[in-house]
């Protein structure tokens, strides 16, 4: 057998194998059957979320001042109360703790009683809005916690404060 007849014969048996060889169908695409996911509609029913408390504006305001030896709130915090005292309302999990402080003037003693008279005054202007007492923890530091150390007026006004801090959403 010369070379070419060879050649012919592998060509032939090449083809003949892949005449012969078993076709593979591609199986058609499977159409998704699930059904698409349910998405509820965003309603807005007034609620806070625990989301709310970094979000909103009023309730970020979490640190209330008030004046030199006094224990009354300043009217510009009364929004505020409002807007805690509704989540407060929305959320009946939530609770929050009230801590009371006092710039370094006056006894130890004294500054601590400050500060608790600080905080039950904002206590109660949350239960005046509708906040509820057990949801509510009054702590007094006095002036232990201050923020500022400088001994100035503007210091001393930074120290005088209660802070909002909520421990459960």
């Amino acid at each position: 057998m010369n070379a070419t007849s060879r050649v012919l014969l592998v060509a032939l048996l090449c083809t003949a194998a892949v005449a012969c060889s078993k076709k593979v169908k591609e199986a058609p695409p499977v159409a998704d059957t699930t059904p698409p996911p349910v998405t509820q509609p965003v309603t807005d029913d007034g609620l806070y979320g625990p989301e709310d408390l970094d979000t909103d504006s009023c309730l970020r305001q979490r640190t209330i001042y008030f004046d030199f030896d006094q224990d009354t709130l300043r009217p510009e915090f009364q929004a505020a109360m409002a807007c805690h005292a509704k989540y407060l309302r929305d959320r009946p999990t939530a609770r929050l703790t009230l801590e009371g402080n006092a710039d370094e003037r006056g006894s130890r003693e004294y500054n601590l009683g400050l500060g608790e008279r600080r905080g039950n005054a904002v206590s109660s202007a949350l239960q005046a809005n509708g906040g509820s007492a057990g949801q509510l923890n009054v702590v007094s530091y006095g002036e232990e916690r201050p923020v500022c150390t400088s001994s100035s007026e503007d210091c001393w006004a930074r120290n005088r404060r209660v802070e909002l801090n909520y421990s459960s959403r």
